[in-house]
């Protein structure tokens, strides 16, 4: 497929998967396939290191936030079906909620200890889903990536096999927070790290895996925008 010159993991380049990872439904792949149609048409995406993705266990996908496009971003080279945690306004939407409810989205109550949602996110972990994150809590208002909030490294820690941290770039000069809908934008590229297993992620704190996460994402960030010739973006240190 133009656009994706990266290479998916052989043993999930199939139409049903083994085990107890999740195979996607006809529909969830007509809207992934329609989706990246429509948003490679627009601004040429490109995505870097889909070889990447597990192909055993339940995996958090850890993401920066750009844009409200993201989730779709996120996962437009993953074989494996996202499940997505939305908050919770998004489902008294009329249409809209039936809409992202079947693409796998449950609620997520922001600024409160949701645990109704951090059980739901547990309970599709342990049956080798994939659940995508933006640990930053909401969108950059400077494309920079922020601080993580710690909640998202406790799923990674208690229910994942894996942790894949992904990157987007470009997705802030396309919709930014202060504009009301996307515009013209520069190449949107997605890349995929190389994921953590739970044995490293046992090693940390909640909040000593974020910040490990996070600068293992910054250094994506980097590498993908050093790629594209893109100035660097600056960190404190």
């Amino acid at each position: 497929m133009k656009g994706l010159p990266s290479y998916p993991n052989p043993k999930l380049n199939h139409w049903r998967f083994k085990g107890e990872i999740q195979t996607p439904s006809f529909y969830y792949r007509g809207m992934q396939f329609l989706s990246w149609a429509i948003f490679n048409t627009i601004w040429k995406c490109r995505v870097f290191n889909r070889h990447n993705e597990p192909d055993t266990g339940g995996v958090v996908i850890m993401c920066n936030h750009q844009s409200f496009f993201d989730p779709i971003f996120a996962t437009t080279g993953l074989k494996r079906p996202g499940n997505f945690m939305a908050r919770d306004s998004l489902f008294k939407v009329p249409g809209f909620s039936q809409l992202i409810s079947s693409l796998n989205a449950f609620p997520v109550k922001r600024k409160t200890a949701d645990t109704g949602a951090l059980k739901e996110a547990l309970r599709r972990l342990k049956r080798g889903r994939c659940i995508v994150t933006f640990p930053e809590g909401t969108r950059s208002a400077d494309g920079l990536i922020k601080d993580f909030l710690p909640g998202v490294s406790m799923l990674s820690q208690r229910a994942a096999e894996w942790t894949l941290p992904v990157v987007i770039d470009g997705a802030f000069e396309t919709w930014p927070r202060t504009s009301p809908l996307p515009v013209m934008g520069p190449q949107i590229a997605i890349s995929y790290g190389k994921p953590v297993h739970r044995d490293e992620a046992k090693k940390f704190t909640p909040r000593e895996f974020g910040e490990h996460m996070r600068g293992i994402i910054i250094d994506l960030q980097t590498d993908l925008r050093k790629r594209l010739g893109r100035p660097q973006l600056q960190y404190d240190k």
